[in-house]
């Protein structure tokens, strides 16, 4: 007996048969890759354990010499790859169960602490539960916008998006801090979902957390530098808000680029695999670079891949994204791919456009022959230039 069809299946304009032919053919690709894993997989994720480190060490002991600028740009330099390669090609990897079939307790995903404000069992939660289950759902995807950006054009509008790109630019500086502090769902002790008392045991391990990060980097670490110690404090600050800038620029070109998705809340009802895979397709984008790109992003810029396979070690989706694209290809569903510029315009754009109030519907002739025509004030004026800016910059980016 066949399930009741999707909103995403419909739109797919695929039959129930042909979904299940889609979802099979990703089936395979992953049963296959993950029978092959191996030595070469091992040997990855431990060179770059191995250079993250060795590029901590080496940073941190630069900054100690910090009062001769040479010495502390280098330092940042090297602190700062040390927390990218940390975070975006290890930790979040690992947490994602990646490397849990080498069963070594340093690489498995249910224990690794990494080196972010945000907790690992939070992150667990709100990242690999919530946001790869409900991929881009509104409503239940937490991540569209982390509850303080309005995303999609679907959203209610509301005067305080209107500086919503000083809100990102801020978030993006913080960004470590601003996931940590999403995690607690201040939203839903507004929204009445969830009690005081909850809300203070969940913010428990995230404040040791917090105060954790702090020390280490802000104190600790000074305090041991002596004379050097407001060039370490400097220093510090620098990796970690370059940092932050690198993983925001990464997540934000994955997931809202112009051609990315949103869906209604009820979409995942009966939903069939394939119906699932499509969405993790429709609601993802690539970026195209290098392989040290591919790197220093985690892998994340096969956002698409990720989100079909969340725990498969990420240097394989190079190797299969041909194979992904030409599955989407046969079953005419667009692969959105584009260099790293062209999908972050993209996703500023759309922050800039989010921004504005939603234009009104036009209306008829007999209803514009009953009301005169209104005379534009500086303020009406004002937000039709804008929408015409931010038009124009996606169509830009379109072309």
């Amino acid at each position: 007996m066949h399930r009741k069809a999707t909103i995403t299946q419909t739109q797919a304009g695929m039959t129930h048969e042909e979904l299940q032919a889609f979802g099979a053919e990703l089936d395979a690709i992953r049963k296959r890759v993950m029978s092959q894993l191996g030595a070469e997989d091992a040997r990855h994720i431990r060179e770059l354990v191995r250079r993250a480190r060795l590029a901590e060490v080496s940073g941190r002991a630069l900054l100690f010499a910090g009062l001769f600028p040479p010495a502390w740009g280098a330092g940042v330099a090297l602190l700062t790859l040390s927390k990218i390669l940390e975070n975006m090609e290890i930790g979040h990897n690992v947490l994602h169960g990646q490397y849990d079939w080498l069963n070594e307790p340093s690489l498995n995903g249910a224990t690794y602490e990494w080196d972010w404000a945000c907790t690992s069992a939070g992150w667990r939660h709100s990242h690999n539960y919530v946001h790869h289950t409900f991929t881009n759902i509104r409503g239940k995807d937490r991540d569209i916008g982390y509850g303080l950006l309005r995303m999609a054009e679907e959203q209610p509008w509301h005067p305080a998006h209107a500086p919503q790109p000083l809100y990102a630019f801020i978030q993006m500086l913080t960004f470590e801090w601003a996931i940590a502090l999403h995690d607690l769902e201040f939203d839903a002790v507004l929204n009445g979902d969830k009690t005081l008392r909850q809300l203070r045991d969940h913010a428990r391990p995230v404040l040791r957390k917090l105060a954790a990060q702090l020390l280490k980097d802000y104190a600790w670490f000074p305090l041991l530098g002596g004379p050097a110690a407001p060039a370490i404090f400097a220093g510090n600050l620098s990796a970690n808000v370059l940092r932050n800038v690198w993983a925001f620029l990464v997540i934000f070109c994955g997931h809202f680029p112009d051609g990315v998705e949103t869906f209604e809340s009820h979409v995942d009802e009966n939903e069939l695999r394939g119906a699932w895979y499509l969405r993790q397709i429709r609601g993802s984008a690539n970026c195209t670079g290098p392989r040290w790109f591919h790197v220093l992003s985690g892998h994340l810029s096969h956002q698409v891949e990720h989100h079909l396979f969340p725990d498969m070690p990420a240097p394989r989706y190079v190797e299969i994204a041909s194979e992904v694209q030409a599955i989407c290809a046969k079953y005419g569903v667009a692969y959105n791919s584009a260099s790293f510029p062209r999908q972050l315009r993209g996703a500023m754009a759309r922050i800039v456009r989010c921004a504005l109030p939603p234009a009104k519907p036009a209306t008829t002739d007999a209803t514009s022959a009953r009301r005169p025509a209104p005379r534009p004030g500086l303020a009406r004026a004002g937000v039709a230039s804008l929408r015409a800016r931010a038009q124009r910059l996606s169509l830009h980016v379109a072309s």
